[in-house]
């Protein structure tokens, strides 16, 4: 399959992942975790990014980013983790024994409001799915955690989404998706597609000339 042209226009949001090479874990131990959360508070500052959401897995993980400019999410993305990868070489005595990473960075657009709702509760849930925590604010690697446990000066790494969050939040994100927002969401990452509504999806393709044999991935219900 050809590649999908890279978006990087500001004004737009992301969904952005990336995984260490063969599947192995990129994360080890606490020290592991805490090394990325504070190269990503440091990228933040340097490039001005607004951080939605983000979730460290063992060997992968999520970041939901708004860029304001043009460039903004490049820019970003090669600092962050050309710094995480050359920092772990160094910790691990690895340096010129090849990439850390599976290769360059997935993103995707995304449509705000109850789309960028149903994304943010997918990122902020991948813990949970994967049996690593019961509730997702006890994962202390993502932003759940910095919503609820978060000190104020921690809280600042994360940028109001412009879409507003549930009142009740705690409950709402560890309610259990349905099936066919998680179905539309995968279809996004594995296809690599923008995710919204068919309209908006059809719009993003013609405007950024993307393949158009690859466009709605489905609309996700109401919870």
């Amino acid at each position: 399959m050809p590649r999908l042209a890279r978006v990087d226009v500001g004004g737009e949001i992301y969904h952005v992942i990336n995984r260490a090479v063969g599947r192995l874990k990129i994360f080890t131990s606490k020290e592991d975790y805490q090394l990325f959360v504070r190269l990503l508070t440091e990228t933040k500052k340097e490039v001005d990014m607004r951080i939605l959401a983000y979730t460290l897995m063992p060997n992968h993980w999520h970041l939901v980013l708004y860029p304001k400019e043009d460039g903004d999410l490049g820019r970003f993305m090669h600092r962050l983790t050309n710094a995480h990868t050359r920092i772990v070489h160094v910790r691990t005595r690895t340096i010129g024994y090849g990439p850390l990473y599976q290769g360059r960075y997935k993103s995707f657009l995304i449509e705000k409001d109850r789309y960028l709702l149903a994304l943010i509760k997918y990122v902020e849930r991948n813990p949970v799915r994967a049996k690593l925590t019961p509730f997702c604010e006890n994962w202390q690697w993502g932003s759940a955690w910095i919503r609820i446990h978060g000190s104020s000066k921690q809280q600042q790494l994360l940028t109001p989404p412009p879409a507003t969050l549930p009142r009740n939040y705690r409950t709402w994100i560890n309610t259990k998706e349905k099936e066919d927002t998680l179905s539309t969401i995968r279809t996004s990452v594995h296809k690599g597609v923008p995710y919204g509504k068919e309209t908006w999806v059809e719009r993003m393709v013609d405007r950024f000339n993307l393949q158009t044999t690859q466009r709605s991935v489905g609309r996700p219900k109401k919870s």
